[in-house]
């Protein structure tokens, strides 16, 4: 039995954590927050994923269709709420047929469920919404991802599992026999270390004296709901067709499992890790981002996209006429602020995105350095193969 200890309680973090104790290692798990899943689980929009954007044979794609089929039926297992009702990718204009046509091919090679839609069968499934053709996506669902990580915490303390929050990690030191952590006021000695720090990971990889081949960037995700006299517009999910050149998947709309419906993300730099709202600073972490020529380079790519994604923050109105494209009664006195999430985005120093999950590994340390979405949706299968990688580090 070695004794491991893994950095971050979200649910990347937990799955590790938990697989990793399913396979009999001791585990210490040190996440800095007062509770669980405080950052990007507990702040999602709540989908699992099909896996149909990603592209074949990535661990992405191989990872998000086998975490989608192992996701439902974890949560199916223990109670957490769950539900698979399938969404639509809606071309909304001729130029955008291509794309979708892609999406479908790609959706084919991933083993991911999906049929194309005439305007009149996208119409059976969402009578508001409007398109010139759609991707049905039937495996796609919604779920409630902090009850997914409480499910994982009782399973780690049925183990024993020591699982400490309020327990940031200031320092780690590399030794020949093990990890040393030093948090605020403790020490962990350990066989390893699991980094699964999300929007630190890079920081903790440093501390650890590694040196990430990507920068965590901070991305906020907007979101808004739509008041209870507009929810009858939205039955299911619905979403765009995405530009290949963005990571992220465009403003769309997802029935919640409270009945909600939110809308979004629209996506801005955050201007610290956890900066959930425009004044939400930290010096530190805009000086890292500022610093980093990778996202000047970025931000050189994609200056259009990004002006508008700006815009669209501060304008209700440019929010929903976004969400009209795909249903055109949607107003902005439709629109109801809602919570806003981080994504943390690895960054290359070229200004590439690291697309794929990115995972580091070296003696006694294994580090998850990009693990956007379809994170979540992925953990399980993500803390199978991390597990796989512990064993590969250890003596």
């Amino acid at each position: 039995m070695a004794h491991i200890a893994v950095v971050g309680g979200g649910i990347v973090g937990l799955a590790v954590a938990h697989e990793l104790a399913v396979r009999g290692q001791r585990i210490t798990l040190l996440e800095k927050e007062n509770g669980f899943a405080r950052h990007q689980t507990g702040r999602n929009s709540g989908v699992v994923h099909a896996g149909l954007y990603y592209a074949p044979g990535s661990f992405k794609a191989r990872m998000c269709v086998a975490g989608n089929t192992s996701m439902v039926a974890f949560a199916k297992e223990h109670g957490v709420a769950v539900e698979v009702c399938g969404k639509l990718v809606l071309a909304t204009e001729e130029a955008e047929l291509p794309r979708l046509r892609v999406l479908h091919e790609r959706a084919a090679a991933n083993g991911v469920p999906a049929r194309l839609l005439s305007p009149a069968q996208a119409a059976e499934y969402e009578p508001a919404a409007r398109c010139v053709a759609a991707l049905r996506v039937k495996s796609t669902g919604i779920i409630d991802y902090p009850g997914v990580c409480a499910a994982l915490v009782r399973l780690l303390a049925e183990r024993g599992a020591d699982l400490r929050t309020g327990a940031e990690v200031r320092a780690v030191h590399p030794r020949p026999e093990g990890v040393l952590l030093v948090t605020g006021g403790d020490e962990v000695r350990a066989d390893a270390v699991v980094n699964c720090a999300g929007l630190h990971s890079d920081r903790i990889a440093r501390l650890a004296g590694r040196r990430p081949s990507a920068r965590i960037v901070p991305f906020r995700g907007e979101y808004h709901e739509l008041r209870p006299q507009a929810r009858h517009l939205v039955r299911g999910l619905i979403y765009p067709v995405p530009d290949p050149r963005f990571p992220f998947l465009g403003v769309h709309l997802t029935r919640m499992l409270d009945g909600g419906v939110h809308a979004g993300p629209n996506a801005v730099l955050a201007l610290r890790r956890e900066g959930y709202r425009w004044r939400d600073l930290s010096p530190r972490d805009l000086a890292d981002t500022l610093r980093f020529p990778g996202f000047w380079r970025l931000a050189r790519k994609h200056t259009r996209t990004g002006a508008q994604e700006m815009l669209r923050s501060f304008s209700k109105r440019r929010f929903a006429a976004s969400l009209a494209r795909l249903v055109p009664e949607v107003t902005a006195a439709d629109l109801v602020p809602a919570e806003a999430g981080v994504r943390a985005q690895a960054l290359r120093p070229d200004g590439g995105l690291v697309e794929d999950f990115l995972i580091d590994r070296a003696p006694r340390q294994v580090h998850v350095l990009n693990a956007p979405s379809p994170a979540a949706t992925s953990a399980l299968e993500i803390g199978r193969h991390v597990a796989d990688e512990v064993a590969a580090v250890l003596p």
